[in-house]
């Protein structure tokens, strides 16, 4: 698994309170959210396999 670097993270993570900035349980599931896409798009599989790779 590629794995992503903090500034990548943080730039996801300012994005996603301006997105939603007085839910932080919200920012949290799409921070998430876009961290399991990103992985999905480095590795070319599909979202759905890279949550089964947690398993």
């Amino acid at each position: 698994m590629l794995n992503i670097s903090k500034e990548d993270i943080n730039r996801m993570e300012k994005e996603v309170m301006r997105e939603f900035p007085n839910d932080p349980a919200l920012q949290q599931v799409h921070l998430a959210r876009r961290i399991i896409s990103e992985i999905a798009k480095r590795e070319n599989k599909s979202i759905i396999d890279v949550i089964h790779s947690f398993q």
